[in-house]
């Protein structure tokens, strides 16, 4: 038995995809099965677009605002053995709604009749090869113009994160996520001279245009037809940063105390103890300078930081070092822990560089909020906190499953003294870290 006779459906729904230029985008095949369908579904757009092919007494579904609904229907058309079309835009297999409907009864149900994207019509337009390039879509609820720090729930946040790791995008936007609002991101996060960017809208229809090689900072003043997409590529080199253990002096510290900062030294062991994955969320306490907590960021590329700093000018520094960081998936709150924390998503990493005398309840509240598997590290320079979280772990350990050490640090370092070198030791500093472990470590064990 062949794979073609496995997938074989006497009455597929037949999802076709379409443009705006209307029957001229549609192959022979396509336009058969639109003419003698029983049910068609599309857009009020496209439904419109495609009104004189239907059959008389075809039953119509709107889908606009209507997503939910459409797998009943198909089922329903599917059980009395009518013919069922759902028409898409472009290709129903890139950010288009076949993977939904798929999802919702099977694939053997569903018979795909591709289209071009407009995509890859806006490349074809520009010229712009895309083989290599990234595809998003900006399309969902509208949560505003984006800021620097906001948090993984805005719509433009996995746009900002691509922004940093791939050299073409190519996306797909909404009325609300317009391209002026696209370039208004980049200025946003200081990419507005790194990219260049194109815009394509009313794709074969009368009033197509097509902006090329725009600057961000003129888009961003600009105003574009409603259907568009976007395509975004690099005029600069994208930059390799050290991803942990930069120099001390790589951040912006606090004058004329200068110090403000978990030490080059510290900060390594540190965030080799939190045992971070690239999907993690951290959160950092008691931020300083942020050293900690932006390097975690690029560690986590696809996870994210949230720190909280209680001292403003300490909090000033913090985001001014972030604006030079170059990571956009980081969020700097000015408050006292654990003011802010009931709305942050449960860690699977913590660290506290400072607790403002809250360093009891603040370590219970971490390991209650700790997912399984999770690490905290504390780092102190005096003896009573010290004593204060050991006791609280020791407590702690008793009561549930949790693990946890003590590691001092001292490093020295070379300092010029004539002619020679002699060693300068740096504060001791203790390193009390935690581990929760996974439900099969406890069993294990």
């Amino acid at each position: 038995m062949t794979l073609d006779t496995l997938r074989q459906d006497p009455n597929p729904c037949r999802v076709i995809g379409v443009l705006d230029d209307g029957v001229a985008s549609l192959s022979t095949t396509a336009l058969a099965h639109l003419r003698t369908a029983d049910v068609v579904v599309g857009g009020t757009r496209t439904l419109a677009l495609f009104a004189r092919e239907f059959k008389p007494g075809a039953v119509l579904h709107d889908l606009t605002g209507q997503l939910g609904a459409l797998p009943e229907w198909i089922r329903a058309a599917r059980a009395a053995n009518q013919a069922s079309v759902v028409l898409a835009t472009g290709d129903p297999l890139c950010h288009g709604i076949a993977p939904y409907l798929a999802q919702q009864l099977c694939l053997d149900a569903l018979e795909i009749l591709p289209n071009l994207s407009t995509l890859q019509l806006a490349c074809a337009r520009v010229g712009l090869a895309w083989q290599d390039a990234a595809i998003l879509s900006v399309h969902g609820k509208d949560a505003g113009e984006w800021t620097r720090g906001s948090r993984p729930q805005h719509g433009l946040y996995h746009l900002a994160q691509a922004l940093r790791a791939q050299d073409r995008l190519l996306v797909l936007t909404s009325p609300a996520n317009s391209p002026d609002r696209l370039a208004r991101l980049l200025l946003a996060e200081g990419l507005g001279d790194d990219f260049q960017l194109a815009v394509a809208a009313d794709l074969l229809q009368a009033t197509e245009r097509v902006w090329s090689q725009l600057a961000p900072s003129d888009a961003a003043r600009m105003a574009f037809p409603a259907l568009n997409v976007v395509l975004l590529w690099r005029i600069r080199p994208r930059p390799t940063p050290v991803h942990m253990g930069l120099a001390d002096n790589a951040y912006e510290q606090r004058q004329p105390d200068k110090g403000l900062i978990t030490k080059q030294e510290v900060r390594a062991v540190s965030l080799a103890r939190l045992q971070l994955r690239a999907h993690s969320v951290v959160w950092d306490i008691g931020a300083g300078s942020g050293s900690v907590g932006l390097e975690a960021a690029r560690l986590c590329p696809l996870g994210h930081v949230y720190a909280i700093e209680k001292n403003e000018a300490d909090h000033a520094i913090a985001a001014r070092n972030h604006a030079a960081f170059g990571v956009s998936n980081y969020s700097l709150a000015l408050g006292k822990a654990p003011e802010q924390l009931d709305h942050w998503p449960d860690p699977d990493a913590v660290f506290i560089g400072g607790s403002g005398g809250e360093l009891a309840g603040l370590i219970h509240l971490v390991l209650h909020r700790l997912r399984p598997g999770g690490h905290l590290v504390m780092n102190f320079v005096t003896l009573e906190n010290l004593a204060t979280a050991t006791d609280t772990l020791q407590r702690a350990a008793v009561a549930a499953d949790l693990s946890w050490d003590v590691l001092q640090l001292q490093a020295a370092r070379s300092k010029p003294i004539l002619h020679m070198h002699r060693m300068a030791a740096e504060n001791p500093v203790w390193l009390v870290c935690a581990h929760k472990p996974e439900p099969q470590e406890s069993a294990h064990d």
